[in-house]
């Protein structure tokens, strides 16, 4: 996962910081803890990295989901732990993210991260990008 994985989908035109917080701030599913650690460790990784998810600028709708690891914990983070895997958010993408699943789908046309945010009013055509 050195590279950052992007998945898109619309959010609601709501003021991100007029939401209120749910907790936990974002899910993983058994299967997405599971590719996380395999990830993790074919990269040479410890467990000191967690898995960040950011928003980033982007895509055809504006804003891109981005995954990484990082073993920096920054004072603002918001860090949600799931059997070993840390999930490490900041501030200004909290807003977006919170209350979505990270789940980790296989099928006809590969596998890979998919994000489930109940804010999403449509997904995008590229599926990699989403707007606000």
């Amino acid at each position: 996962m050195a590279e950052h994985s992007h998945v898109s989908e619309d959010i609601s035109q709501q003021a991100p910081g007029a939401q209120e917080i749910p907790t936990p701030a974002i899910d993983l599913t058994p299967k997405a803890v599971e590719m996380v650690k395999k990830t993790r460790a074919k990269e040479g990784l410890g467990n000191a990295y967690g898995l960040r998810v950011t928003i980033v600028g982007g895509g055809c709708s504006g804003f891109q989901y981005s995954l990484g690891f990082d073993s920096e914990r920054h004072e603002a983070d918001t860090v949600v732990a799931f059997d070993g895997v840390d999930v490490l958010i900041d501030e200004v993408s909290l807003p977006y993210v919170a209350g979505t699943t990270l789940d980790f789908v296989e099928g006809l046309h590969g596998a890979g991260f998919k994000f489930n945010n109940p804010r999403a009013a449509r997904t995008c055509g590229c599926g990699s990008s989403f707007s606000v």
